[in-house]
């Protein structure tokens, strides 16, 4: 329903689709105040009536204002549940390619676009620790890390979005399964099931980050990653490693610091983008990782790409 290019309403779709106009409301950038609120809930809440502010539409998009790039091409990754690897370009890419790779283009900030992947994410470490507590087996999340750091590397990959585990329910059956289809040794501890699926998403962020260096024909130094997912510091080492790239690990709670960014700039206590993403990067705790063991990361990238080739073909 949304022209992506000229940023409005696509009257050609809606037109197509028998959909009265009346419906659709003025699209207005992020960073628009809108009004007041009401008096009724001012005096209720015993509370100023301030401005309400029309933030970024999505969450993603608050969490990349508050990624703390200096630079204008940057790729990012904001890592939780879900993954969002991407860029953000002065114009939305849309052609074969883009729709080939299944890139999305969202709209962000400052009339920018963000062309991104969805990638699944710690969905897979989560769901697998209900599994285990279902079978009355407790851990914390440190402590599966811990069991994937002294567990052998590199003994089997999956495909992290593969149909079979978005799902909720046994994911670690599921991952068994899928090893056995697609010939690799399978994972039988839970150390050996978390270190899969870090290993396996820090490959596939390298396949999608190719994808998404095809589209826009740049290279890019750093890669940022923002949100939940970073308090993992063997994912962020991994993604280092596997992406052959630096990674400026932060702010956790991107999109809570976006989301207050652009209601700063929107009342003016904030110059612009470049200044609050300045302040955001002076006032959180940045890591940094670098990459390691790149040589035999590139080779266990081949067999990666090969193996989801596989399971596609086993799939059809």
């Amino acid at each position: 329903l949304f022209d992506a290019k000229n940023r409005t309403w696509s009257d050609k779709v809606i037109d197509s689709l028998g959909i009265p106009k009346k419906l659709f409301t003025k699209i207005v950038p992020s960073g628009t105040i809108i009004g007041k609120i009401s008096e009724d809930i001012s005096e209720e809440l015993k509370i100023d009536m301030s401005d309400v502010i029309a933030v970024a539409g999505h969450d993603t998009q608050s969490a990349l204002v508050s990624v703390p790039a200096v630079e204008d091409e940057f790729v990012f990754l904001s890592c939780g549940t879900w993954s969002l690897l991407g860029t953000e370009i002065d114009e939305p890419i849309i052609n074969e390619k883009s729709s080939y790779y299944n890139i999305t283009n969202e709209g962000g900030y400052g009339n920018k676009a963000s062309f991104l992947k969805n990638i699944i994410g710690l969905w897979l470490i989560q769901e697998s620790k209900r599994q285990w507590e279902r079978e009355g087996k407790i851990y914390s999340f440190s402590e599966l890390e811990e069991l994937a750091k002294s567990s052998k590397p590199f003994k089997c990959f999956i495909d992290p979005d593969d149909p079979v585990f978005v799902p909720a329910g046994n994911i670690p059956e599921r991952i068994r399964e899928y090893c056995i289809k697609t010939n690799q040794k399978v994972p039988k501890t839970e150390g050996e099931i978390v270190r899969c699926i870090n290993e396996s998403l820090a490959l596939k962020y390298r396949y999608s980050l190719e994808e998404i260096k095809d589209c826009t024909k740049k290279d890019y130094k750093t890669m940022y990653m923002v949100g939940g997912g970073i308090q993992s510091k063997l994912l962020c080492q991994m993604t280092s490693n596997a992406c052959n790239i630096e990674i400026s690990a932060g702010p956790v709670e991107a999109t809570v610091l976006g989301n207050i960014a652009i209601q700063l700039m929107a009342t003016n206590e904030i110059k612009d983008l470049k200044e609050a993403r300045k302040i955001i990067k002076n006032s959180q705790d940045i890591s940094h990782y670098y990459p390691t063991n790149v040589k035999e990361w590139n080779e266990k990238y081949e067999i990666f790409k090969e193996i989801i080739k596989s399971k596609e073909i086993v799939t059809c």
